[in-house]
């Protein structure tokens, strides 16, 4: 049946939306497997190949302050690890030392953004553990005592975070708890490392060209099936060539997904979503285990946002304005303040981060203090327990607990809640203004 033409671009579109996940994918794939394996081997030696290594986590070993450009709106909280796994040669086993009280987390998430499984303090404890994690065709029985992770398809992106104290003694044995993270082959026991053709050019974040997206998608569904239950609407996506990577023969066809390509990309881009939570704070993200049939989100978060976890894991409210609804400037002064007993419920610990509006980035300031939160040495609070913050470019002096702003730009702050409790998953909790002093 041909479709008219105001039909066939509605359809192109919905392929996109539907597909973009697995492009981005692919794309953050080719941006972050190390090109240097276990023993510093460089993948390839021509500059140009696609060529990464998998199966192996690489690690940050320092917090970041504002000298790293490379992330927006980074977390100065905790060390990342990262590794993209390959289980279409069988299963892998990840082993974890004892973590002792620390917090940390493996997030897994499939090809297609969902962030199905973890690993943690919060889901799997904090003894020493392996983990067997296997794709979809394997059979067998998991060896006792192993943590059992069941992934819907071959590619499997693993998030990472530790939490350590901004200071050298804590560092030092965060990085020997990172250094004894190992991937090995469940069917031998050895290294997982292996070498795999990314086929993209991870460096590359303009709006793709149209044979090359097909053929990214096309490879990334060979191996990542999408759910039995959307095998019919694969199917009449798959006129546009979603499924054999080649465009479509008709004309029309063919031109509507040239069309749609950009449109979708530029419409992702201007559209935010926030969940609104009162106070003028919103929330960018309520992923908690997939996106089922919200195709428009998932595509949302894969273009902005990819590598978002579930909330129930990590929750990160933000506010851009005051209770008055005028943008933050760092030219004034605020106060942030909770009240006895209204301090963020979380299991894990809470952190207010502070960005400067121009580049999203960490802001400079002369004491070096990017965030404030319940684990902030000297931490003062009022006589009752009321918790109050100052946020200005001045030192407000003795008594006051204060976060940097910048003098000469905008701000917008990210409060962090690790392991946040019922109010806040239900959206119950009650945000408190930023209220400009003076």
């Amino acid at each position: 049946m041909s479709l008219a033409p105001t039909d066939l671009d509605d359809a192109a579109r919905d392929a996109v939306l539907y597909s973009l996940p697995l492009y981005e994918m692919a794309r953050m794939r080719a941006a972050t497997c190390p090109r240097r394996g276990p023993d510093g081997q460089l993948a390839t030696n021509e500059r140009a190949s696609t060529l990464r290594w998998c199966n192996g986590f690489t690690h940050s070993r320092a917090l970041l302050t504002p000298a790293n450009r490379e992330v927006v709106s980074p977390n100065n909280d905790t060390l990342y690890d990262n590794v993209w796994l390959d289980l279409a040669a069988g299963p892998l086993v990840i082993d974890i030392p004892d973590m002792g009280d620390r917090y940390w987390t493996l997030g897994f998430l499939d090809f297609w953004t969902n962030p199905f499984a973890y690993a943690g303090r919060r889901t799997t404890g904090n003894r020493a553990q392996s983990v067997f994690v296997h794709g979809p065709r394997w059979q067998g029985d998991v060896p006792a005592g192993m943590v059992r992770i069941a992934a819907p398809g071959d590619d499997v992106w693993i998030i990472g975070r530790m939490l350590v104290d901004a200071n050298d003694a804590d560092l030092a044995i965060a990085h020997r708890l990172q250094d004894a993270y190992a991937i090995r082959r469940a069917a031998d026991g050895a290294p997982a490392w292996q070498l795999i053709d990314t086929r993209l050019d991870g460096r590359r974040t303009q709006v793709p060209a149209p044979d090359a997206y097909l053929r990214t998608v096309s490879a990334a569904l060979a191996r990542n099936a999408a759910p039995e239950a959307e095998t019919a609407l694969l199917a009449s996506h798959a006129a546009f060539g979603l499924i054999d990577g080649r465009p479509a023969a008709e004309a029309a066809r063919r031109d509507a997904f040239t069309r749609a390509l950009p449109r979708v990309y530029a419409t992702l881009r201007d559209d935010t979503q926030a969940a609104q939570l009162g106070g003028g704070w919103n929330v960018p993200v309520t992923i908690r285990t997939g996106y089922d049939d919200d195709y428009l989100t998932r595509a949302r978060v894969a273009r902005n946002l990819i590598g978002a976890l579930g909330i129930e894991e990590a929750m990160y409210p933000m506010c851009e304005v005051d209770a008055d609804g005028q943008a933050l400037a760092g030219s004034a002064r605020y106060e942030l303040y909770f009240g006895p007993g209204q301090a963020p419920e979380v299991d894990a610990f809470w952190s207010l981060t502070m960005y400067g509006r121009r580049d999203c980035l960490l802001v400079d300031n002369p004491i070096s203090r990017y965030s404030i939160g319940d684990r902030t040495p000297g931490l003062v609070r009022d006589p009752d327990g009321g918790l109050r913050i100052r946020m200005q470019a001045t030192d407000p002096g003795t008594g006051h607990n204060w976060l940097p702003t910048p003098a000469d730009d905008d701000f917008y702050v990210v409060l962090r809640l690790y392991q946040p409790r019922d109010a806040h998953l239900r959206m119950r909790f009650v945000y408190p203004p930023l209220r400009r002093i003076g």
